[in-house]
């Protein structure tokens, strides 16, 4: 059993942004979007994503039909990793978030996309939220690694460098690829979760695809409001997530980001 360490609440908790899930409120309809979109991006995955997030899937049991109940979600999630899943109404400022993540809490949209909207969603949804980001935290390595992530977030933000986490989160957790053997996978949630963007960073030979690195991550900016034009590689799982694990506060902030995007 995981037995998870409890910091002082920063002056605005995270827990003020949280909201009741009120999984009663899904209409018939929310619930047949959420499996249209599960057996979709499932098909298209395949085998192109790395093998934790097909084996999370299993573990957390989120083939079941209909957008997943937090409170059973947490009943297995949590014992297994520490981590348990909070809803809120949408996006969170990023010091919360960060907040959030050191305390293996990961917030979740408590609203799904419409049916017209299955392609596209400017803010995130729980279908990104749970499809894409949960089935890896139910593996303990990776897990720790986010954890270590939200600790990094919240000494990088009081030094007033907040962006240089949000990049290294950005290119590993959500629109990250890896390498499993000489194959080139999905590693990102958001990448996981998105029907188009899942196809064009593994297909087109519009972008760049560049070794994953701390240094490089954090010299390398990222768009939000389209397909990335450059993604950084894990050249394995493992490696990033040591990486990133023995990444400290100091190390971090002495990072020289003078030089921009790194070759």
């Amino acid at each position: 059993m995981f037995e998870p360490r409890i910091d002082p609440p920063p002056a605005e908790h995270w827990s003020t942004y949280v909201v009741d899930q009120a999984w009663d409120r899904f209409t018939l309809e929310d619930h047949a979007v959420w499996d249209v979109l599960f057996e979709r991006q499932v098909e298209l995955l395949g085998t192109r994503v790395v093998a934790q997030f097909l084996d999370g899937i299993d573990l957390l049991r989120l083939s079941h039909p209909g957008i997943p109940e937090l409170g059973e979600l947490n009943a297995i999630l949590t014992p297994r990793t520490g981590w348990r899943t909070v809803a809120v109404p949408g996006l969170v400022p990023d010091p919360i978030f960060f907040d959030m993540l050191r305390e293996r809490v990961f917030p979740v949209g408590n609203f799904i996309r419409r049916r017209a909207e299955l392609d596209y969603l400017e803010a995130p949804d729980c279908f990104h939220d749970l499809f894409g980001h949960i089935p890896m935290l139910a593996h303990h390595e990776f897990a720790a690694m986010v954890e270590h992530v939200g600790r990094l977030g919240h000494a990088a933000i009081a030094a007033g460098e907040g962006e240089r986490v949000a990049r290294i989160y950005w290119h590993s957790v959500e629109f990250g690829l890896a390498k499993e053997g000489r194959e080139l996978k999905i590693l990102g949630a958001g990448l996981a979760s998105s029907f188009g963007e899942a196809h064009f960073s593994l297909e087109s030979e519009a972008v760049r695809r560049l070794p994953f690195a701390v240094e490089r991550a954090v010299n390398t900016p990222y768009r939000h409001d389209a397909f990335q034009p450059l993604y950084l590689v894990s050249q394995s799982l493992d490696r990033t997530v040591a990486d990133i694990l023995g990444m400290t506060p100091e190390a971090l902030l002495a990072i020289d980001r003078t030089r921009g995007s790194l070759p």
